[in-house]
């Protein structure tokens, strides 16, 4: 199911279940909000201080996201930023009233594990840029790809080619993000069901053996067997080891699903650099691969 898309005058909440984020940065994004005619409250705690790294008490940050989630008159709830704090309060958050009132959750990296409980509860949400990348110039066409999606322009994400691609064609709901949250939700109550999707992957700031470790646990978790297909965001500063790994990046995606035929797709605009597009998380998509591009759309936008 899909939230409301939004419309001038309607109210937005900004919250930060996990990292610090800074007044001024904050300010500069509140203002890109308003422009586009909305409203926008922040959480009470948001600019919580001596919790070191995070931006609150585990009980200040999940007051700010439960009480938006609770809020009837809150369409949309955005993440500041993400880091890491999510999975600290994710268990004890109670949706009850947000099925009443469902709203669009919007972020991505550490919002991943927002997005996979709100995928389980049977809703879309958004994977996107968050106010603490909006007053970044680079990320302008990120911060447009929100508003679009926002305001009911479903948008259709392009690749360029890669020799390790695997051409093909997969339809199925689109999940997934950042591999080091899904990874870490196996085991859990917000544990990915990856059969018969079209799974999205993005990493920052990993070694490549760390990488590697993180595909075989879900590949022996069997969440790399069923797939309708397979899309590998930005990598970023992914980095060697002192004895190098052996392997590139892509290598090392690649021959983790050698076995399997369903497509793949490398170099798609997601993840931690710019642009970061934003797509609707749990939505009926349409992924198709070939030699000279990749195209991701969506069951409202088949061009």
């Amino acid at each position: 199911m899909r939230p409301n898309y939004l419309r001038p005058g309607d109210v937005v909440a900004i919250v930060s279940p996990a990292a610090k984020i800074k007044k001024e940065i904050l300010s500069q994004a509140i203002s890109v909000l308003e422009s586009w005619g909305l409203k926008v409250e922040t959480g009470k705690h948001i600019f919580s201080e001596m919790h070191g790294y995070l931006s609150g008490s585990d009980d200040e940050r999940w007051i700010d996201v439960q009480t938006a989630l609770d809020h009837s008159n809150i369409k949309a709830i955005i993440s500041a930023r993400g880091g890491y704090g999510t999975t600290r309060i994710i268990d004890r958050l109670d949706f009850t009233k947000f099925l009443q009132n469902p709203k669009w959750i919007i972020g991505f990296s550490d919002v991943t594990a927002l997005h996979m409980k709100l995928h389980q509860l049977g809703y879309e949400s958004i994977h996107s840029v968050m106010p603490i990348q909006f007053p970044k110039q680079e990320h302008e066409q990120s911060v447009e790809s929100l508003k679009s999606i926002l305001f009911g322009d479903t948008i259709a994400l392009n690749a360029l080619p890669s020799p390790l691609n695997r051409v093909g064609t997969a339809s199925g709901d689109l999940i997934g993000g950042n591999l080091t949250l899904l990874t870490d939700s196996l085991g859990t109550k917000t544990e990915i069901n990856t059969d018969g999707k079209i799974l999205v992957l993005e990493e920052v700031g990993e070694y490549r053996y760390k990488l590697d470790r993180m595909l075989i646990h879900l590949k022996r978790a069997g969440k790399l067997d069923q797939l309708a297909g397979l899309i590998i965001g930005y990598m970023t500063d992914i980095q060697d080891s002192e004895v190098s790994f052996g392997q590139t990046v892509e290598e090392i995606i690649s021959d983790k699903v050698k076995e399997y035929s369903y497509p793949l797709a490398f170099n798609f605009p997601i993840g931690h650099e710019a642009p970061n597009l934003a797509w609707r998380h749990g939505a009926k998509a349409s992924l198709t691969v070939e030699e000279t591009q990749s195209l991701l759309s969506f069951e409202d936008f088949f061009p």
